[in-house]
């Protein structure tokens, strides 16, 4: 038996709108072949802030403001690679965001995919060596997402003069992502194809030793960013915020336009018929499009730290990063009292999505999370991805992305925006400290809070950054 739905018409009027309209798309196509990447210090970032911001104000939303981050920006060298032992040929590669420049000599270590249990079975072997470790996030050992982050300090620990990310997808290229910690990074690191991984290895095999030589030349400079902010003010509550938000900034070897375009511009739409069919919201829905999240989620932390005087009064955050080209179930990042309600509005909405509980530390949630605010995301439940596929690669284009799922992105999330803000059963409320602490008192989530302590007392105790996702 169905539940009834208290908000049919208005549902009606946001689907039919956003079926009967081609703007999601169109503002993606802006967006990736406009702006390009839309990487920190790129051009394409303040235009891609200003379109944001022109578009939420043509919407009706009001106030529309840009919310300056002060960052340190990251600026790509040249770089090579070459196997100067047992053969000697050059090979494609690129570096990782925030990587220092460099000239390296070294031997490579093979860590097949870089989990945790690669990293203890090898640890007598790694020190003085370049690690090299797959871009695969899952392994028989670890169902939870190793991020190459991670994969990365644990090279940085264990003595690593330097880090070799290797794509486990073939013909997709090298994959990019950020290794820093608000600085330049402590160790060079690379990218490199499935292809030049695998012609690595063969060598492995064949020889027992490969030996690399590395020039780069990166640069980091000061920089501003610009968080982009608009609200639909409500009637009888505006002081509780109900917050939808995804990152606008992509890679510089790519558009972007899965991760995390896709997103972005589902949060546009979202703003866009909720503010046409929506006038009388009880609380306010603010609508945020993040800056610079590829590089350590500089965006909303600086955003959890402008607005700290106020994170009492959000609802919750629902994040969309990346949403906008598959089919979507709701995330809870540990809020089991929400569960029920999230489910009932499934029933009522006629929408099957599924809703779960779960929380990593990789996207825009997470400073929220820890703020002790509550959050969640769209994401597919019960799908154990190996990694990212297009994402994060120089093939993540605008024609990954297709209309239809554009659409039941931006009308799941206007639906739930809706109901976010209209809800007057509301079961939950910030968390403290403590008790953010204990949502993750739990093995899954114990082993990377131990390696993430283990990597802040080892980047202070050598004088480095210690600032982590």
């Amino acid at each position: 038996m169905s539940t009834p739905n208290p908000f049919l018409t208005l549902d009606q009027q946001l689907i039919g709108d956003i079926y009967t309209s081609t703007e999601v798309l169109d503002n993606l196509i802006v967006l990736c072949d406009d702006f390009g990447s839309r990487f920190g210090g790129s051009p394409g970032e303040r235009q891609a802030a200003e379109f944001l911001q022109a578009k939420l104000s043509e919407y009706g939303l009001a106030p529309v403001r840009l919310e300056p981050v002060d960052y340190l920006s990251w600026q790509r060298g040249a770089v090579s690679l070459e196997i100067i032992e047992p053969v000697q040929q050059p090979v494609p590669c690129i570096t990782l965001p925030h990587s220092p420049p460099a000239e390296l000599e070294g031997e490579i270590i093979d860590l097949g995919d870089g989990m945790p249990g690669d990293f203890k079975r090898q640890a007598a072997h790694i020190e003085g060596k370049i690690v090299m470790a797959s871009s695969a996030v899952r392994g028989k050992e670890s169902r939870r997402w190793i991020h190459r982050d991670e994969k990365y300090g644990r090279s940085l620990m264990a003595g690593a003069t330097g880090f070799i990310f290797a794509n486990h997808y073939p013909g997709y290229g090298p994959a990019t992502g950020g290794i820093g910690y608000g600085a330049a990074a402590p160790l060079p690191g690379l990218s490199v194809s499935f292809e030049t991984a695998a012609f690595i290895k063969r060598l492995l095999r064949r020889h027992g030793r490969v030996k690399v030589r590395l020039t780069s030349s990166d640069t980091c400079r000061a920089n501003v960013s610009w968080n982009v902010i608009g609200e639909l003010p409500g009637r009888s509550r505006p002081e509780e915020i109900v917050l939808l938000g995804s990152h606008y900034d992509g890679h510089d070897i790519a558009q972007g336009a899965t991760d995390p375009a896709s997103g972005t511009v589902c949060v546009l739409e979202a703003a866009r018929v909720l503010a046409r069919h929506a006038p009388d919201l009880t609380r306010t829905v603010r609508f945020a499009l993040w800056g610079i999240e590829e590089i350590g989620l500089l965006g909303s932390k600086a955003y959890v730290r402008r607005h700290a005087a106020e994170l009492d009064r959000h609802r919750f955050y629902l994040n969309l990063d990346g949403a906008g080209y598959r089919f979507n179930d709701v995330v809870l990042n540990e809020w089991p009292a929400l569960q029920p309600l999230f489910e009932r509005w499934s029933r009522e909405m006629t929408h099957d999505f599924k809703v779960d509980q779960s929380v990593h530390t990789f996207s825009d949630h997470y400073p929220f999370f820890l703020a002790g605010v509550p959050t969640g995301g769209l994401e597919p439940v019960g799908e154990l991805s190996t990694g990212r596929g297009y994402g994060h690669t120089s093939h993540d284009t605008v024609d990954k992305v297709g209309l239809p799922t554009l659409r039941d992105t931006a009308a799941l999330a206007a639906r739930l925006a809706l109901r976010l803000s209209q809800a007057s059963d509301w079961p939950v409320q910030r968390r403290d400290a403590a008790a953010v602490q204990a949502a993750l008192n739990s093995p899954e989530y114990q082993e990377e809070e131990t390696y993430k302590a283990s990597l802040r007392a080892f980047l202070v105790q050598h004088g480095l950054a210690a600032e982590l996702c």
